[in-house]
C-alpha cells in the first residue's frame, strides 16, 4: 500500500511574526534566484530543545534523529474553546491505552486561527500540569500541539513551569502544528525534522504524518 502523506506544517510567510525575507539574487539580474531569510527560532511549526527553558543542555543540533519521528496517537479535542486547560481527562480512553514511549498529537483545529494573533497566541488552549506530568510518566516521545505554545505565552510562570516539566522530563515539544483534521487514522507515523542549527534553542520543522504504513516500523 502506498502511504498517504499529510503535511502538518504551517507555511513560513514573510511578514508573519518572526519571519522576514530579503531577495539576494534574481534571475533577471544575476542569473538565479536566492534570498536571505530571517527566522525566529520558534516561528511557525517548530520544535523546542531543552535549552530553550534551561531544562537541560541539549540543543536542537544534538537532538537525536530517533526523537524526531515514530508512532503517534491523535486525540481529537476539536472544537476547543479558547484558553481551555487541557487535563488527563481530555485524553479519554487514550489515557488508558496509550503505548509508553510513543508520541501524542492533540488536535484542536487551532491552526485555523493562525492569522488572528489575538486568538491564536492570546487565547490558546494550554497543557495542564497534570497532563504534563502524565506525559512524562508515560515517556511521551513527542507532544505535538496546534497552538504556538503548550502554555500561556502571556503568563511567564505558567509557560516556564509547563516547559520545564515537559522538556526536563524528556518530552520533545512540537508546537504550531496544522491540518490534524486531515488525518483519517487514530495512529500514524509522525515526523518533525528541524534544521541542524549549532547551539539552537529550537527551530522550525517540516512536520508530516504517514497513514497506510505500520507506525511501529521505526519503533517507539
Amino acid at each position: 500500500m502506498i502511504p498517504r502523506l499529510v503535511d502538518l506544517t504551517l507555511p513560513l510567510t514573510p511578514g508573519q511574526r518572526g519571519v522576514a525575507m530579503d531577495p539576494k539574487f534574481t534571475v533577471a539580474h544575476d542569473g538565479w534566484n536566492a534570498a536571505t531569510w530571517h527566522l525566529y527560532s520558534h516561528a511557525g511549526t517548530h520544535m523546542d530543545s531543552p535549552i530553550h527553558f534551561g531544562a537541560g543542555t541539549e540543543t536542537i543540533d544534538t537532538t537525536p534523529l530517533e526523537k524526531c519521528l515514530g508512532p503517534a496517537t491523535i486525540v481529537n479535542l476539536a472544537p476547543c474553546a479558547p484558553r481551555t486547560l487541557l487535563t488527563i481527562a481530555h485524553l479519554g480512553p487514550v489515557a488508558a491505552t496509550f503505548t509508553a514511549g510513543e508520541s501524542l498529537l492533540l488536535r484542536t483545529d487551532w491552526h485555523r486561527h493562525a492569522n488572528v494573533p489575538a486568538i491564536y497566541r492570546d487565547g490558546l488552549p494550554r497543557i495542564g500540569e497534570d497532563l504534563a506530568q502524565w506525559c512524562v510518566a508515560h515517556r511521551v516521545k513527542i507532544l505535538g500541539v496546534e497552538p504556538p505554545s503548550v502554555a500561556d505565552v502571556n503568563n511567564l510562570p505558567e509557560v516556564t513551569r509547563i516547559h520545564l516539566l515537559l522538556l526536563g522530563g524528556g518530552v520533545t515539544i512540537v508546537e504550531g502544528l496544522a491540518h490534524l483534521d486531515q488525518l483519517t487514522q487514530p495512529r500514524v507515523l509522525f515526523v518533525a525534522l528541524p534544521l541542524k542549527l549549532a547551539g539552537g534553542d529550537g527551530c522550525p520543522v517540516r512536520a508530516f504524518a504517514a497513514e497506510g504504513v505500520d507506525p511501529s516500523a521505526l519503533g517507539g
